[in-house]
């Protein structure tokens, strides 16, 4: 089973189990049928009513055109075939799509099924995460719900955070994601002016005392609880 390593934006690193060809293949198959089932029902209905009017027979189509998308807003990220399976939609972090992703990943379906040869099955065996070409796009990956609802994010899995690690600025989970981000980038820029003034608006902002003798030492110190804070949440 493939995985994908990911670091999310609250410093969180999740492995996507993502699902193997074979289970997106027989999630087709199972979706194929649903649709194939409720089109000879609208035969039976369209015999029995002799004949339906050609607004009411395209609404009824619809469904079908729209199957893919519709149980995928609606069913959190699932089709009936991917639910079978135990298989789900998500975005690359492992967060909940969009609609406008939905919505990409179901127009992509002309590019991805029999109309050009299903290249996405093909692109799906080629990817590293299994990804069709409609996945590729929106920035989902389909995972394996039985593996991914297991997963559990431990302190242990981060090299800086010792089993004893304490956090000394409990403001530190005051700062948003941005801030922390400002925080991390001048850090790298390792420019002893910029670290300073940074060093002098966090003490502000955050209401402390800096207990470390350098302003390095402290705002790295306020990075690394501020993740600590973050994974607590998890």
């Amino acid at each position: 089973m493939a995985e994908t390593g990911i670091l999310t934006g609250q410093y969180v690193r999740i492995e996507l189990p993502t699902a193997s060809p074979g289970d997106r293949m027989v999630a087709q198959l199972i979706d194929w049928f649903v649709q194939l089932a409720y089109l000879v029902l609208l035969f039976f209905i369209d015999e029995e009513a002799n004949g339906l009017s050609q607004r009411v027979l395209f609404i009824l189509l619809a469904p079908i055109f729209l199957y893919p998308l519709l149980c995928e807003v609606l069913n959190h990220g699932q089709s009936f075939g991917k639910w079978v399976r135990g298989l789900r939609v998500v975005m690359r972090d492992g967060a909940t799509p969009t609609l406008s992703a939905y919505l990409l990943r179901w127009l992509f379906i002309i590019v991805d099924g029999p109309m050009m040869a299903y290249m996405g099955l093909l692109v799906i065996a080629l990817t590293r995460n299994h990804q069709r070409i409609g996945d590729l796009v929106a920035g989902t990956v389909v995972v394996k719900l039985n593996t991914y609802s297991r997963m559990k994010v431990s302190l242990d899995e981060f090299e800086q955070f010792s089993a004893d690690y304490r956090p000394r600025y409990a403001a530190a989970a005051e700062l948003s994601l941005e801030q922390a981000n400002t925080i991390s980038r001048t850090l790298q820029s390792f420019h002893d002016e910029r670290i300073g003034q940074l060093s002098q608006k966090v003490q502000q902002l955050l209401g402390v005392k800096k207990q470390e003798p350098h302003d390095y030492d402290f705002l790295r110190r306020i990075e690394r609880d501020y993740q600590y804070y973050a994974l607590e949440e998890v």
